[in-house]
């Protein structure tokens, strides 16, 4: 299975967070699967420490790509078709990084690790 972690369980997955399901802890740890990050996934992480939101990530976000390499994972850049396909998605759900996020699992055949329901609506696969 391929497998595109959302933000917070990506950070939950570092962390060691007994928020993380145990079916997505499963799936994560499973070497069978192919797991991936996003670009945008790194760009909400930046963000939200510079703005003050996840201040204890100093040395993940100092090397992301290195945090991302050592678990095994892969990242995932965004294309241009990444951006139009999130930026055409309708829908209520106004969240960019969650828009790219639904588009990359949408393009890629990929299935979203996530415990926002929402993403539902939008057809693609979601583990939790």
């Amino acid at each position: 299975m391929q497998l595109l972690l959302d933000t917070h369980a990506f950070l939950w997955w570092l962390a060691g967070d007994d928020a993380l399901s145990a079916a997505a802890k499963s799936a994560i740890a499973d070497e069978g699967n192919g797991i991936f990050v996003s670009a945008a996934s790194a760009w909400e992480i930046t963000t939200k420490h510079r703005i003050g939101k996840l201040p204890g990530l100093a040395a993940i976000v100092g090397d992301l790509e290195r945090a991302i390499a050592d678990q095994g994972f892969l990242g995932l850049p965004i294309s241009l078709r990444h951006g139009q396909v999130g930026g055409a998605l309708p829908g209520p759900h106004r969240d960019p990084f969650d828009r790219m996020l639904i588009a990359q699992a949408m393009l890629e055949n990929l299935v979203l690790v996530s415990n926002e329901q929402i993403l539902d609506a939008y057809g693609v696969g979601r583990l939790w």
